[in-house]
């Protein structure tokens, strides 16, 4: 039986190339498009990867064709938020530019399913704890306003090309595949868990805790963390509906409950057994002090649930993943 190839943008980031795994286990064939300008090869293990920059039309309009592309989950992107407000041309560039890029080449090439990685940076400071899709859309920094660009490019090319879309606002992504084959690895790392992780192995600085004053139980900032995994599973499952005829969405990914910093670290301190070595810093601007998911309708709609997404598991999983790398390493 001939598998289904999507198109898989950013295949070789972290999202995406556990996106691709549980593509393949799904019956897909997973084909990773990227540049490599942030992703690892050795994250590619799923499908071939096509070494090629969004921006070269060409080079998608050939994948297609030769893969007989039949869907695209789009996660390239930049996703700094304080490079974006540095530079926020680039994000336009990276981001809106080249969404552009991919979605005229899948109208020429017939390929009208996608399912798009948006971000709950889109709704900026948050009015109402837990948010769902219907809060206002307020983003603060460039990377949010292309996030919300694109979906609305999105929304546009649906109702005048019948494109077909799925666009997921997941919240903070976080751990690593259960079975230790891939995982995060950024460089600068800016996300909270794997910097506790590798203070604690002594193989980064001490933790930074921006903001120690919110008006939260412990005075430091509450997020919403899901697995990895977890949020792949979801762009499979999209997929899955947009092929029986869903369109037009968009979906929160959370888990519903919120964890503080000091939370998490001691997440961490106790998956280490050893303390994470700490530094209080000031409150980055526009950081709010809880932000938290309403995923009613992705449970609903997906018929979804989070099944790695305990904090316990999530530091478990990324800590086992950091400790191969740096065995690897040796």
């Amino acid at each position: 039986m001939t598998r289904s190839s999507v198109l898989v943008t950013g295949g070789a980031g972290y999202i995406g190339s556990h996106a691709c795994k549980v593509l393949a286990a799904a019956g897909y064939q997973p084909i990773a498009f990227d540049n490599l300008s942030l992703g690892h090869r050795w994250a590619v293990r799923w499908g071939p990867l096509i070494e090629a920059d969004l921006l070269d039309g060409a080079a998608i309009a050939a994948a297609f064709r030769e893969h007989q592309v039949t869907a695209v989950i789009h996660f390239a992107a930049s996703a700094y938020v304080g490079d974006s407000m540095r530079d926020p041309a680039a994000y336009y560039q990276n981001n809106v530019l080249t969404t552009l890029k991919l979605l005229d080449a899948m109208l020429a090439s017939g390929v009208k399913n996608l399912i798009f990685s948006s971000s709950c940076s889109v709704y900026g400071n948050p009015t109402r704890i837990p948010i769902d899709e219907t809060h206002l859309t307020a983003p603060v920094s460039p990377y949010a306003q292309t996030k919300l660009d694109c979906e609305n490019a999105l929304r546009w090319f649906g109702l005048a090309y019948g494109l077909q879309w799925i666009a997921l606002r997941y919240f903070n992504a976080a751990g690593a595949d259960p079975e230790g084959q891939i995982g995060e690895d950024h460089d600068p790392e800016t996300r909270l868990i794997p910097r506790a992780i590798l203070a604690a192995m002594a193989k980064g600085p001490p933790l930074e805790i921006f903001g120690t004053d919110y008006d939260t139980e412990d005075g430091t900032a509450i997020r919403d963390y899901i697995h990895v995994s977890d949020v792949a599973d979801a762009h499979v499952l999209a997929l899955k509906r947009l092929e029986q005829g869903l369109t037009a969405q968009v979906l929160n990914l959370g888990t519903g409950h919120g964890l503080s910093v000091r939370q998490v670290v001691d997440a961490v301190t106790a998956v280490a057994g050893r303390p994470v070595p700490l530094q209080q810093a000031a409150r980055r601007s526009g950081d709010p002090a809880r932000v938290v998911a309403d995923a009613t309708r992705a449970r609903s709609m997906l018929q979804w649930a989070p099944r790695h997404s305990s904090i316990q598991t999530i530091v478990q999983t990324a800590w086992q993943w950091h400790q191969r790398r740096l065995t690897a390493a040796r």
